[in-house]
């Protein structure tokens, strides 16, 4: 059953539309290479904050925020570290004003972890300044680029979250 799917050969792929399109055969490399760019941007713009934090420290504030029922065995599960490095991470962060240790009003044995006030605007920071900067990047980009690019992220975004060999439809046809 072909329907709307995009069935690949070699590097030559079928577009979802009977036509074949050939697949650049350095794609994946330039998406690593354009993944670093983007990197370098976020973390250029990051570490042009006022407060030291380093990334690892970011990330586990970035955790927690999305997360606010964390406590630290739940916190070292998710960075794939043993929970007595966790809790050390969260020391380090609660000696800087950025993170407290709360009884869970629920059962008092339970400790979860929660941002600061300080913590909640150094991550505000951050992120309009990474967002600011990606502006910049993207400003200097044809406008049909930047809708090209879109419509590229957008796909990816959504065949990296579906489940593996199962083929996608081109989010860029039109349908009627």
């Amino acid at each position: 059953m072909r329907g709307d799917a995009v069935t690949r050969v070699g590097h030559e792929r079928d577009d979802g539309r009977g036509q074949r399109v050939e697949r650049h055969p350095d794609l994946a490399a330039a998406i690593g290479a354009a993944a670093e760019a983007l990197i370098g941007v976020l973390d250029a713009a990051a570490s042009r904050h006022h407060v030291s934090v380093s990334p690892t420290q970011l990330r586990v504030l970035a955790l927690i925020r999305s997360r606010p029922e964390t406590n630290v065995n739940r916190l070292a599960e998710l960075l794939k570290v043993v929970p007595s490095s966790a809790s050390r991470l969260c020391d380090r962060l609660e000696a800087t004003g950025l993170l407290r240790r709360m009884a869970d009003p629920r059962d008092r044995r339970e400790v979860r972890l929660r941002l600061t006030a300080t913590a909640e605007q150094l991550l505000q920071d951050i992120a309009e300044r990474r967002h600011r900067a990606v502006q910049s990047v993207l400003d200097r980009m044809p406008a049909r680029t930047q809708h090209e690019l879109l419509l590229a992220l957008l796909a990816f975004g959504q065949a990296a979250t579906a489940p593996a060999g199962e083929p996608q439809a081109d989010p860029t046809a039109r349908t009627a």
